[in-house]
């Protein structure tokens, strides 16, 4: 497979139409990229174009996302298509779990959920909530506060629960790596179901019984799903067990939605035919707190939503609560048959969002103001460091991962971002995000001896470690990126799918990918690309000027007639004005005004204009650089749980791919939310080394 790697800064034009004064020339920030383009595979689109009747242009997407025949492609496009085994057959010790709860609910003992603070916890612990509750179990919930505890099931929950005289604890997006926690619980005689989906330790836990999709076969259609996937499948089959599955399914199907999408869970496999269904079901939900959710985020008036709905306006109200409040709120909010209270928890779902990005755009500010500076004064130079480390006081532990990614993206370079743990400024706690060619964990391995704990894997991760000894730790982290990158790497990544004339971008063109949906980890929305595109009209909008609004047109040399077309460019305000003529590319959008329908565009990379012939002469790139992060591992230090690599969960059982393989066909699901350092551990107790 050819791939394309250009790195051009776009450096801006002397004659443009803006509705704003230009900052000095001096001042401008410069737009440098990396663009890897797809190669075309005319032969095999149009073979598949033939057979589904989509365009070449959409059949060429579903090559890139490892779809070769027209029989795949049909079952991608029909989800219901494809034929399900029985969650009993595929998880070991599901059929155990289920004699076990069914006993206790009969018996009515005492079942405890231990879920967690990120939006795939609280769901799976609201979706077991309700369904136990529906079924007539005992049921109650714990979750570990994320400032003072940390992430999973911990021994003061453990000894609270069995001083209440409880019985059975069902842990939901956690457990997996927590072998003390419940080897205590099975000591003091408590019957323990972990539920979880991360990857697994050395030594699994002395649980009755474990459901992770990591324990079952590669080629699974199960191997995807979240923990509130894992807790869907253990509801349903145990509503069905029971002969109760009336007035649930929707129930269910709906959080399980929410939490799949929030948690960027792959959309493959059962994942995509669940989403698919719950996706038009969630604007009919009977649960208060959705229609409650959906009313605060502007969606009431939408009769289907889509991934980025949820991606983007309904899971960062709930992630928010879990970063920075409490989460009862949202499981409060999930649980409830009051109207009035879900509309109260949704308000507060909503302003703690507000404070959220309140944070982090001070927080980011904060940062860029510390790091231009320290470029300007000559202290910093990411070309030579190759890495970003900032560390101030007073920011919040629970939102500087969201600030991580926006510094990568920003920057084109590994992040490591921190603030002090305590008032006495002694101890740094923090997070980290990558580009594709770093990998995270094996930077902070490779500061062993410099940290307390640590944890994560190649995209993203989190540390500590004593403030005497930050010059050391950025000295490490420096010379370990020296060591695997090269200049070129610094740059940021744009993955693009195909050439199109921006005339191919229409309502017709925009209907077909909608077919394709739910898009997102390991289905990302097309992105296309279009040469010699001449910006007609830019002006910067938004708070602080932020974004750009631009007006394109582009005329094609096959098409009589110009093709223009309105476009957005989120978070490139500091990039205006571009230059007049450039090469774009970006994702189509759907404007709707009034009744009226138009496509506008999205743009997510530009460069200086260049030939076909030119865009088409640079060398491929090894596998995993074409693919963006390949997610090895993800370890621990030795003082915590070690992690084992998992196998990747595949979309479906695939003939061999032809040469110029998808890079979407190996790339996996990384928990994104923080503190990634705090997932697999118990973070108040240190084993000796």
């Amino acid at each position: 497979m050819i791939a394309e790697d250009a790195i051009a800064p776009l450096e801006p034009a002397t004659e443009q139409t803006t509705e704003q004064t230009a900052k000095p020339t001096t001042e401008r920030r410069v737009l440098e990229q990396r663009w890897q383009v797809f190669p075309a595979q005319t032969a095999q689109a149009n073979h598949i174009a033939e057979a589904t009747a989509l365009s070449p242009l959409l059949s060429q997407v579903l090559i890139n996302r490892g779809i070769y025949t027209p029989e795949q492609a049909w079952e991608f496009l029909d989800p219901e298509t494809l034929l399900l085994p029985s969650p009993i057959d595929e998880f070991p010790d599901l059929a155990k779990s289920l004699e076990i709860l069914v006993a206790a609910i009969n018996t009515k003992e005492k079942i405890l959920i231990c879920g967690d603070y990120d939006a795939d916890g609280m769901t799976s612990t609201a979706l077991l909530m309700r369904s136990l509750r529906y079924l007539g179990g005992q049921v109650s919930y714990a979750i570990p506060s994320r400032m003072d505890e940390g992430y999973g099931i911990n021994l003061r929950i453990v000894e609270e629960f069995h001083a209440a005289g409880g019985r059975i604890i069902l842990t939901v997006d956690n457990g997996i790596a927590a072998y003390e926690p419940i080897a205590r619980a099975i000591d003091l005689g408590l019957i323990v179901i972990l539920t979880d989906h991360h990857d697994l330790p050395e030594t699994l836990p002395p649980a009755n019984a474990i459901l992770n999709p990591k324990l079952i076969r590669e080629t699974s259609p199960y191997r995807g799903v979240a923990g509130v996937g894992v807790a869907y499948i253990l509801a349903v089959c145990l509503a069905q067990r029971m002969g109760k599955m009336q007035d649930l399914t929707a129930t269910l199907l709906a959080l399980f939605t929410l939490g799949t999408i929030a948690d960027l869970a792959p959309l493959t496999g059962v994942n995509r035919r669940w989403v698919k269904r719950g996706l038009k079901l969630l604007p009919k939900s009977t649960i208060p707190g959705i229609q409650a959710l959906i009313e605060v985020a502007g969606l009431s008036e939408e009769s289907e939503l889509k991934p980025e709905a949820i991606g983007f306006r309904l899971g960062p109200r709930i992630n928010a609560v879990g970063r920075i409040a409490d989460p009862q709120i949202v499981i409060d909010l999930l649980t409830t048959d009051d109207v009035g209270v879900a509309l109260q928890r949704a308000m507060q779902c909503e302003e703690t969002n507000q404070l959220r990005r309140q944070m982090c755009e001070i927080i980011e500010t904060q940062a860029v103001e510390w790091c231009e500076a320290q470029i300007e004064s000559g202290l910093l130079d990411l070309n030579k460091e190759r890495v970003l480390v900032v560390i101030q006081p007073e920011w919040h532990h629970g939102v500087i991962g969201i600030v991580a990614s926006r510094l990568v993206e920003r920057y084109g370079v590994p992040v490591f971002i921190g603030t002090f743990e305590d008032k006495a400024k002694k101890e740094i706690r923090g997070s980290a995000r990558s580009i594709p060619e770093f990998n995270v964990f094996e930077a902070l391995q490779f500061c062993d001896d410099l940290l307390d704990k640590y944890g994560g894997h190649r995209a993203a991760g989190g540390f500590s470690f004593q403030a005497n000894k930050l010059r050391q730790v950025k000295s490490r982290l420096s010379n370990y990126a020296c060591k695997h990158l090269q200049p070129e790497h610094l740059k940021p990544l744009v993955t693009v799918d195909a050439q199109a004339d921006l005339a191919d971008i229409d309502l017709e063109l925009y209907a077909q990918i909608d077919q394709i949906h739910p898009c997102g980890i390991e289905n990302p929305e097309p992105i296309f690309w279009t040469e010699n595109v001449t910006v007609i009209d830019q002006k910067t909008i938004g708070q602080n000027n932020a974004h750009l609004k631009l007006t394109v047109a582009h005329t094609s040399p096959s098409r009589q007639g110009k093709t223009v077309l309105k476009a957005i460019a989120w978070r490139w305000g500091s990039f205006h004005p571009l230059p007049r003529t450039l090469d774009i590319a970006f994702k189509p959008r759907l404007n709707e005004w009034r009744g009226r329908r138009t496509v506008e565009i999205e743009l997510v990379g530009a460069r200086p204009a260049q030939s076909t012939s030119q865009a088409s002469t640079s060398q491929a790139l090894p596998p995993k650089q074409r693919m963006g992060f390949d997610l090895g591992p993800a370890k621990l230090k030795p003082s915590l749980q070690q992690s084992q690599s998992h196998p990747r969960h595949p979309h479906h059982q695939r003939s061999q791919p032809p040469p110029g393989k998808s890079p979407y066909a190996s790339k996996r699901k990384f928990k994104a939310t923080y503190p990634s350092h705090l997932r697999q551990q118990q973070p108040q107790r240190r084993l000796p080394r």
